[in-house]
């Protein structure tokens, strides 16, 4: 008999998690915008005291869209263009946004469904941000047995009805789900509603996904 115990599916963040950050991918922004080389300030993560808009989204002044929401008006106002999180998104993505999808996160999923486990995306906005076309070129996707997003159901994490959905589309008890988050919020917010989960530490993916492996018993 399989061992109740172990955790036997894993339910992913999309932005951050999976998807490599815009403030890992400044320099190559910059290019494909035309930009100056280093116009991109904000690090966001990566340099919380140098990005005084994300303290703001992390002490919880203003939403995690607000912030996107001001950066694509900044970074649209460079080019002369009114510009949303989704229009940033679809200019800074390239020909191919499988090449934004971590490394890290990919093997980890192919791990987590050879061994028989499980695979979800629970995001508060994949398709708002990433637009359908997009996503449907994302070949991480059609690795995964579900995607819960709050684009559609409109139940934001923290919301312990966004765990709620997500453990029910994998079918599992929210004690037997690792669940991986780059805000912490969201992950406070997974604990308190049963599921096992881990602090995605954007600095460390490897080291963080390596834990979630662990968890998962892989």
């Amino acid at each position: 008999m399989p061992d109740s115990s172990v955790a036997k599916a894993l339910l992913l963040d999309f932005g951050g998690v999976v998807s490599i950050t815009l403030f890992e991918r400044h320099r190559q922004t910059e290019r494909l915008l035309g930009l100056a080389e280093g116009a991109l300030t904000w690090r966001g993560p990566f340099d919380p005291d140098g990005d005084p808009l994300w303290r703001d989204m992390i002490e919880g002044r203003i939403s995690e869209r607000g912030y996107w929401a001001e950066r694509a008006a900044e970074v649209g106002r460079m080019v002369g263009e009114d510009w949303t999180m989704l229009t940033l998104t679809r200019r800074a993505a390239g020909d191919d946004p499988n090449a934004h999808v971590r490394k890290e996160a990919l093997a980890t999923v192919e791990r987590a469904k050879r061994a028989g486990r499980k695979v979800g995306i629970l995001s508060n906005e994949l398709e708002l941000f990433h637009g359908r076309e997009e996503m449907e070129a994302l070949n991480i996707l059609r690795l995964t047995d579900c995607l819960v997003d709050a684009t559609h159901t409109k139940i934001l994490k923290p919301d312990p009805r966004a765990y709620a959905l997500g453990c029910a589309a994998l079918n599992a008890e929210p004690e037997r789900v690792v669940f991986v988050d780059d805000q912490m919020r969201n992950v406070e917010g997974a604990r308190a509603a049963g599921l096992d989960a881990v602090w995605f530490d954007v600095t460390r993916p490897a080291h963080s996904f390596a834990e979630a492996e662990r968890r998962l018993a892989l």
